[in-house]
């Protein structure tokens, strides 16, 4: 079954008390079971799961290829949560182009949990193996990255980890499973943060983690879900299962629309750069071409003029508004390098675009009329 298919059938199966098509939101905090425990129904309490979040987890199970998926309170949360599930004392492998969220965690919390980060350029596969020991647990990497767009070989990757044993985590958020499975690349587990593209419409948070196989660091990960409380509310797991319905068909405009806004900016007098794997121009655009099946919505540039042209830029859009976060059908710019602390590591001329649904000449014409 092709995955257009699997997006809008999966998880949502008819109810059968009901009939109804669109999948039933079950709200309630608990469930009857037996006096000695026995979970008649299937779920106990809804921290530990509810039938709103098992159908959507089956779902991204599906989507991703993979044998079993969790869903939590936001991306975030999935991160922290596979963190947390790595061996005491190991060593974590990021890729040095990092949302900065996770960056933030790896240098503040990782030591609080016994662990050790460590950054490295992944599009360099000879310094990933220098990098990546017999003491990692994890080698953390995200293709298409935050915010450069740096693009890595997913299954090479793949090969560095598993020589050591280690496990290859794969932040999936940028590309959704509509243009890359990891998993069938060779990936352990794919991180999402659902937030984005999965929910579609700036109006939910979940985070999820799909795992290429149900085996112990799936169950390692459903029990932090549990006892740290990084259950998603089952709303949140409806809107979001919701949203995998029209996923294939959103992805396939964004990637066209950002597509033409990346070759009008690479055109562009007053770009200096810009970073998006469909374009010839790309590093990566070859090895992208190979893995994906659409090069995405989401784009970088740098504008020539430094950080006082960029906040000009920034703020004088007129379609593509200011915020954070990124996915829906809005058009977003954001300047990352005020957004990430005190010590930012994007270029201060860099734009981050989310290229949303609007009609690609207009998006255009917003950004030629912001950099003259």
């Amino acid at each position: 079954m092709r995955l257009e298919t699997l997006a809008v059938h999966s998880g949502a199966q008819a109810d059968e008390e009901t009939g109804a098509l669109s999948p039933p939101l079950h709200l309630a905090t608990t469930f009857l079971h037996a006096p000695d425990g026995t979970q008649d129904h299937g779920y106990l309490y809804q921290r530990y799961g509810n039938p709103t979040q098992h159908r959507l987890e089956q779902a991204l199970a599906a989507l991703d290829a993979g044998e079993r998926a969790l869903f939590v309170s936001t991306g975030m949360a999935a991160a922290s949560t596979m963190l947390q599930a790595l061996p005491s004392g190991s060593q974590v492998v990021f890729q040095d182009d990092l949302y900065h969220g996770v960056r933030a965690l790896a240098q503040q919390w990782l030591p609080r949990w016994g662990l050790r980060a460590r950054f490295v350029d992944a599009t360099d596969l000879d310094a990933l193996r220098e990098a990546v020991t017999p003491d990692t647990s994890c080698l953390w990497i995200e293709s298409p990255s935050n915010p450069l767009m740096k693009v890595v070989d997913i299954a090479a990757a793949a090969g560095v980890a598993h020589e050591v044993g280690a496990l290859l985590v794969v932040d999936g958020t940028f590309a959704t499973p509509a243009l890359q499975q990891p998993l069938t690349l060779g990936a352990d587990v794919v991180m999402h943060s659902a937030t984005k593209y999965m929910g579609g419409h700036s109006d939910v948070m979940g985070g999820a983690l799909v795992f290429a196989r149900d085996a112990e660091h799936a169950n390692s990960a459903w029990e932090i879900r549990k006892l740290h409380g990084a259950t998603a509310n089952p709303f949140a797991a409806w809107l979001v299962m919701r949203g995998l319905r029209s996923l294939s068909a959103r992805m396939r405009m964004h990637c066209e629309n950002a597509a033409i806004v990346a070759q009008a900016l690479a055109r562009h007098p007053g770009v200096e750069a810009v970073h998006y794997p469909g374009l010839d121009s790309h590093p990566g655009h070859t090895l992208a071409a190979r893995q994906m099946r659409g090069f995405g919505g989401m784009l970088s540039v740098q504008v020539h003029g430094g950080r006082e042209k960029a906040l000009h830029v920034a703020g004088t859009l007129q379609l593509f508004q200011c915020a954070t976060s990124l996915g829906g059908c809005e058009s977003l710019v954001e300047h990352r390098a005020s957004v990430e602390g005190p010590e930012p590591t994007s270029p201060q001329n860099l734009l981050r675009l989310s290229v949303g649904l609007e009609h690609p000449e207009d998006l255009v014409a917003d950004l030629e009329r912001a950099l003259a």
